[in-house]
């Protein structure tokens, strides 16, 4: 019994980190994220199962205060998958949006809406990390297709540090290798 009260304080600062809630950024200013972004890593979806490169995520602003959604990717056979969709801002909560896939006729149901949230964001909108509260679902983007080796393991120990398993995540993007100072 010792040996299990044991094991357990051992544990409990793993546990302790892994019960912090997931929080979104404070402040996105929509406008500034809009645009294209591009996949670096991810972890793995089923929906993308026939992804193997050149992920990209547009989002467009609308008028009627929904954000147009067009995924893309090129496939294992060289041809292109594309979903189309809308998210909305979640009310009190900038940083929080819920993305919907289904037709528009469908939008009354409330599980056809899943969560989207920025997590971690860079000042200038350079790279976001796009998560959810229960941590299955983890997007690394940027605005351009490569990202720098140093940044793509800062921007993983972060998450991490929110409590993600990122042993299965894969790298959609090439890693450039660290500049030398």
């Amino acid at each position: 019994m010792r040996l299990l009260t044991l094991f357990l304080l051992a544990c409990a600062p793993f546990a302790s980190n892994a019960a912090e809630p997931v929080r979104s950024v404070a402040n996105l200013d929509l406008s500034r994220y809009a645009g294209q972004w591009h996949e670096i890593g991810r972890l793995p979806m089923f929906f993308q199962r026939h992804c193997v490169a050149d992920v990209t995520a547009s989002y467009i602003l609308r008028d009627d205060a929904l954000i147009g959604v067009r995924n893309a990717c090129r496939t294992q056979d060289g041809g292109t998958e594309v979903s189309e969709g809308v998210a909305r801002p979640v009310e009190g909560q900038p940083g929080q949006l819920e993305v919907r896939f289904a037709p528009d006729f469908l939008d009354w149901v409330p599980f056809v809406w899943a969560d989207y949230w920025v997590i971690d964001l860079d000042p200038d909108y350079q790279w976001a990390v796009v998560g959810e509260p229960r941590r299955r679902y983890l997007w690394i983007l940027s605005r351009t297709p490569a990202m720098e080796r140093g940044l793509f393991e800062r921007i993983k120990q972060r998450a991490e540090a929110k409590g993600y398993d990122l042993a299965p995540l894969i790298v959609s993007a090439p890693l450039l290798a660290t500049p030398t100072r």
